[in-house]
């Protein structure tokens, strides 16, 4: 690390998605994990939450021997339950998950505490609050008492919160180990994400929002509280791009201390020979889903287009994603086909039986399946947002269409039961991807796309398209990324980019996509964590020093 700046002997990490995979924020750790290990040397810990205490997560390898002398302290002494060993990314970084449901007979006493001391009403909390909370808690005793059995008193250690989930236990170490020193990320504020999802103007009325009355308006008070409060309290307090920000300063009345930049990991992208193996199987399996999906033959060389992440429906722009596909399909200049993937989890129920059978048996039919847009059941299909549009929109999947479309409304974990493969797997095979999002404080999705070589579209309300505005114009897809200009307004008009990129894309030469590729892959080379780990470096100074400051006053 820098020599000028103060540096953790220990730092410890906890999030709901440490050996979690719900978003991005567990791609953010993962493959920060490895740049991380480099500098601190098994000096890093990871926390997470012990979800199923009678099975372990496919990405923790438990290891009794590490820390074992600690591990029955804790068990024998504080009472923790809790797994140690390694999170199977690149690093093997150290991970703790600890049972959190002991400290739910704690949650009333502990609540008072933070009422008493920060003026939090929990009461006020709903949904997944407690759950969080209860983890947090639980996380800061696992801290605590790693911390007090190996007398780091003397040492300088930093203890790293993400997101409102985290943010009571940021406070209780605060309160209870003030030597430990706090940082906070919100990656995107909780009122700032209802605002938007509860379909009102964000960004047109940015200036005149009160984050405490939204929240009062929108029911957040809990989720907000909490997160305001650990952000004015942390010794450090950090977001991932300027567009968030901008919302923190407005909406929590603080600005963020660091902007810790979110990179991604080369290691995640396969070598040359693998990467072209890989790709061919990917393309095979989204093709021949979509034709025994629809009974049609879909040529080899067909675009394939995407959009994951969320089912956030218009945050995400998944509306806008459908309607372009649909200007696609409607145009006079379409030449080539096109097949368009919508990879976002819903309330799924199961793989449909009729699709896996076909697919396992390598049969084949003229004729189309019942539903031929969606590969797994819902629960809800009657009141399905996606499905809806898509019959809204008058799609058909019939043979005369050049445009199919297929909802694949599960996580790609490599045992969805149709793909049987992890999201990477199907990623490498698209021809372009497109993430038209409304509200994305990053935007991993874009990132991991053009990591991956596959040219992308995204938005300038994505904290990644402003990024990648300093080094593209964004009006064209062969530079990588394009980047539409979106606002409160122009709905109409993005759909009609979204278009125009993608007919663009039916009639470029394959010279072309290869220099776009290559585009892809050297945009991405300067979003690798090498390059933007200094701002971590920043902030554990920051929250060294900002402790040490709060230390010598007491």
């Amino acid at each position: 690390m820098n020599k000028d700046k103060i540096s953790p002997d220990l730092l410890f990490e906890t999030s709901w998605e440490v050996c979690n995979k719900v978003g991005g924020i567990y791609t953010v750790l993962s493959t920060r994990a490895h740049t991380l290990q480099e500098i601190m040397k098994d000096r890093l810990v990871f926390i997470g939450p012990d979800l199923d205490c009678n099975n372990l997560p496919a990405d923790f390898e438990e290891d009794k021997s590490l820390y074992n002398d600690w591990q029955q302290y804790a068990l024998e002494v504080d009472n923790l339950q809790i797994k140690v060993g390694r999170w199977k990314v690149p690093g093997d970084p150290i991970v703790i998950l600890v049972d959190f449901s002991p400290f739910f007979a704690k949650k009333s006493i502990f609540y008072f505490n933070m009422w008493e001391a920060y003026g939090i009403d929990s009461s006020k909390g709903y949904g997944d609050y407690d759950e969080s909370c209860m983890f947090a808690l639980a996380s800061a005793h696992v801290m605590e008492s790693f911390y007090r059995f190996y007398k780091f008193e003397n040492k300088n250690v930093v203890a790293l919160f993400n997101e409102w989930m985290l943010a009571m236990g940021a406070l209780y170490i605060q309160q209870n180990v003030p030597s430990i020193a706090t940082m906070f990320t919100t990656h995107a504020t909780s009122i700032g994400r209802s605002i938007a999802g509860n379909n009102k103007l964000l960004y047109a009325y940015m200036d005149g929002y009160n984050g405490d009355q939204m929240a009062e308006e929108l029911n957040m008070q809990g989720k907000h509280a909490i997160e305001k409060c650990a952000a004015h309290t942390v010794d450090c307090f950090t977001t991932v791009s300027d567009i968030t920000a901008i919302e923190c300063a407005q909406l929590l009345d603080k600005k963020p201390d660091v902007v810790t930049t979110n990179g991604f990991e080369q290691n995640f992208v396969p070598e040359k020979a693998t990467y072209k193996i890989k790709r061919a199987e990917a393309r095979k399996a989204l093709i021949e889903t979509a034709e025994k999906l629809t009974g049609c033959s879909i040529s080899p060389d067909a675009l394939l287009v995407s959009t994951s992440g969320r089912y956030e429906y218009k945050n995400k722009g998944i509306d806008v994603f459908i309607d372009a596909i649909n200007q696609v399909r409607t145009s006079t200049e379409l030449e080539k086909e096109v097949v368009a993937f919508i990879l976002v989890p819903g309330w799924v129920a199961d793989a449909r039986a009729d699709l896996k059978t076909l697919i396992q048996n390598d049969l084949t039919t003229d004729q189309p399946l019942q539903h031929p847009f969606i590969t797994h059941w819902l629960y809800n299909m009657q009141e399905d947002k996606v499905l809806n549009f898509v019959d809204h929109c008058g799609f058909s999947n019939n043979e005369q269409e050049k445009v199919k479309i297929v909802f694949v409304p599960c996580y790609l974990d490599g045992k969805d039961g149709i793909f049987n493969k992890p999201y990477y797997d199907i990623l490498i095979g698209m021809d372009v991807t497109i993430y038209p999002s409304y509200y994305e404080p990053w935007g991993y999705t874009p990132l991991e796309s053009v990591a991956f070589g596959i040219p992308t579209i995204t938005t300038n309300l994505a904290g990644f398209g402003l990024w990648a505005l300093n080094y593209v114009s964004g009006k064209n897809i062969q530079e990588g990324v394009a980047v539409i200009d979106r606002t409160d307004f122009n709905y109409a008009d993005v759909v009609e980019t979204i278009k125009n990129q993608i007919l663009a894309l039916t009639h470029t030469s394959e010279t072309a996509i290869n220099d776009c590729t290559k585009n892809c892959f050297q945009l991405a080379a300067k979003a690798e964590w090498k390059e933007f780990i200094t701002h971590y470096i920043d902030a554990f100074d920051i929250a060294l020093n900002n402790k040490n400051n709060r230390i010598n006053k007491i």
